[in-house]
């Protein structure tokens, strides 16, 4: 099976659109056991290891994650926080055989109660067909002003 251009691009923006209506059981089904969701805390960095960053997390912390945000008894998530993607069209950079490499310009809000929080990001995933399945492999997000003094980030841009 071959995957289109605008296959792989509906399935960043179906992605997001996941995250936007709370669907985070859905949306961990999209991802490879091998995974990472990474957001580096410095412009341009090249190591999520030895370098501290924002968020660096595999399958497990990413379930973790999912576990506490749908839970009943998060009283931090009383009322729950919401967001909003406004992506740009995203641009599908590599497409060889079962792999490709997508670049999406985006502006995150995230809100709960009076407070929110506007972020501007470049989100960069790695995908694979799998079983006839586009799944992510592995996700970098970048926060255009990395450097600034921010609240927490709640959900998942």
């Amino acid at each position: 099976m071959s995957v289109t251009r605008e296959q792989v691009i509906d399935f960043i923006y179906d992605e997001a659109r996941m995250l936007d209506e709370g669907r985070y059981t859905e949306w961990l089904a999209l991802w490879l056991p091998d995974g990472h969701y990474w957001m580096p805390l410095d412009y341009q960095q090249t190591d999520p290891l030895n370098v501290t960053s924002l968020m660096y997390e595999d399958l497990f912390m990413l379930k973790l994650r999912v576990e506490r945000l749908n839970g009943a008894r998060t009283f931090s998530q009383k009322p729950k926080s919401r967001c909003h993607h406004v992506l740009q069209r995203p641009f599908v950079d590599e497409m060889n055989g079962d792999s490709f490499v997508t670049t999406t310009f985006m502006h995150y809000v995230e809100t709960r109660l009076d407070e929110q929080q506007l972020l501007a990001l470049t989100a960069k995933h790695d995908l694979a067909l799998v079983d006839g399945s586009l799944r992510i492999a592995n996700k970098r997000v970048d926060i255009v002003n990395c450097d600034a003094a921010f609240r927490n980030i709640q959900l998942l841009p």
